[in-house]
């Protein structure tokens, strides 16, 4: 992840901004201006760690937003070389210690946290149900439901769990879905135009809800599946189809699918599973800041 790009700096400037972390009534008015401390940043809980990136660069926009001083004096955040994004912690474990200016650090812990709490569920959930299917061929794919201006973000959390991404936006990849076929005249109808007229290494992938939506797709050229809302019986079935008469082209599963059940589609044969909760679900992981002033 390039936490210095335009987009992600942009979106931790926001969140600076929206916290009016430079204007913290209550720790200009009773925090020496002078003082320094050290924060510790604590797992609570066993996690996936995502975000820690992020921490310094947070202090370095907030150094460019606030002219004061106190803003513009040297920090360093520490970390032990076997910390970093995609790493599995135990709980009580210190992730990395920033060693500021105390008002600096009061007035950035919110956001800080709030970044790291959310990116990191999304990797620790992410982890859990690349685990699930341990063993198979399948792999686990996020989805675009993601919170709107974070999806780079939430994207990279998946890949520190393990997962896999799907396509970034919609002009990542064809997927003709069941409204784009009802509204463009049919299976048969929209595929014929999709090949036509397509970007070159443009991949067309059709959703397919029973065997002969299956059958017209794979006859009407499409070179990737996307088994819709089906359970896993009916997924193996088509899999079995595909097998059977050699027509294997990738085949992913969507819909419907939890950490009970995710194991069952990736013993049908699929080659992907979408997972909208990995996004759209996860819980903050339970992540702490504790801060000490520095002794001189």
């Amino acid at each position: 992840m390039d936490w210095k790009s335009s987009r992600i700096d942009a979106l931790l400037e926001q969140a600076l901004v929206e916290d009016q972390a430079m204007s913290d009534s209550t720790t200009n008015l009773i925090i020496d201006p002078n003082l320094r401390a050290a924060a510790s940043i604590v797992a609570r809980e066993e996690l996936v760690i995502c975000g820690l990136g992020a921490v310094p660069r947070f202090l370095e926009i907030f150094a460019r937003l606030d002219l004061r001083p106190q803003a513009q004096t040297r920090f360093e955040v520490i970390s032990h070389p076997e910390i970093f994004d995609g790493v599995r912690v135990r709980a009580g474990q210190v992730l990395a210690v920033i060693r500021h200016n105390a008002r600096v650090l009061l007035s950035c812990e919110r956001v800080i946290l709030n970044l790291l709490q959310h990116l990191s569920g999304i990797a620790t959930l992410t982890r859990h149900y690349v685990d699930s299917i341990s063993g198979t061929r399948a792999h686990v794919l996020d989805t675009r439901k993601t919170v709107p201006g974070m999806r780079a973000l939430e994207k990279y959390a998946v890949l520190c769990g393990g997962g896999t991404n799907h396509r970034l936006d919609l002009a990542s990849g064809i997927l003709i879905k069941n409204n784009h076929i009802s509204l463009g005249g049919g299976l048969p109808a929209v595929l014929v135009r999709a090949i036509e007229r397509r970007k070159p290494g443009q991949r067309i992938e059709v959703e397919v809800r029973n065997e002969r939506e299956l059958e017209e797709s794979l006859a009407g050229g499409a070179e990737a599946i996307l088994l819709g809302d089906m359970e896993p019986r009916q997924a193996k079935n088509c899999v079995e189809r595909m097998k059977k008469e050699q027509r294997w082209i990738p085949v992913e599963a969507s819909g419907g699918i939890v950490l009970e059940n995710i194991r069952e589609y990736a013993k049908a044969g699929v080659d992907f599973i979408s997972v909208g909760a990995l996004t759209q679900s996860a819980k903050a992981a339970d992540i702490s800041m504790s801060i000490d002033a520095e002794t001189r």
